[in-house]
């Protein structure tokens, strides 16, 4: 009878230790398969969507993010920054967006799906430089009707807090306004467009 208790602890230990070995194989085995169904980094760098989370910026700042090599920024226009978009319209090169820099849903005055955040490639239109933010209206060194915006001090080229470019500067286009959307109220999508509108 005690013999075969102890089998029958000495089955259940083996069972027990046959089932953790078993386990340990099976999650051994199975990583690199499910690590191999993530985008690569080559992946990601070939043109991936980038997940941002924007409920952090504060109004009045930028932040950038990279996608596919490409500076992406983020602007979080205050209310005075979205004032500004209406009062310099002839002083642009394309105020309405006709051409074709960005996706049909930022189409508008703000170049963006939901007014206070705007998308933009940080790349000049003329030589592939990269602007600075200068948000602040009348820089005596841009001109008392500088509007606040982003200036390239390559050649010069001005573009307003909607990206749009001035009339008489090296860069014939607006910024580019790369494909995007919204999956929550605090978080962007950069490089799909499946949701159209905010």
């Amino acid at each position: 009878m005690a013999d075969n208790i102890e089998d029958l602890n000495r089955r259940k230990a083996l069972l027990t230790a046959t089932t953790v070995v078993g386990g340990i194989g099976v999650v051994a085995v199975a990583e690199p398969f499910l690590s191999s169904m993530q985008p690569s980094e080559a992946a990601r760098a070939a043109g991936a969507p980038v997940e941002v989370d924007i409920g952090t910026l504060p109004p009045g700042k930028l932040t950038t993010v990279e996608w596919r090599g490409k500076p992406i920024w983020l602007l979080h226009r205050n209310d005075a920054m979205l004032a500004s978009l209406t009062k310099h319209d002839n002083l642009l090169v394309d105020p309405g967006s006709a051409q074709p820099q960005q996706p049909q849903y930022a189409v508008n005055p703000g170049r963006s799906i939901r007014p206070p955040f705007f998308v933009v490639i940080g790349i000049c239109t003329h030589l592939g430089c990269v602007p600075v933010f200068r948000p602040e209206a009348g820089a005596p060194d841009l001109g008392a009707d500088w509007p606040g915006g982003f200036y390239c001090p390559c050649h010069g080229s001005k573009f307003d807090l909607a990206g749009r470019v001035f009339k008489n500067v090296p860069a014939p286009r607006n910024l580019e306004v790369p494909p995007y959307t919204y999956l929550s109220d605090t978080r962007l999508l950069i490089g799909a467009d499946n949701k159209k509108s905010g």
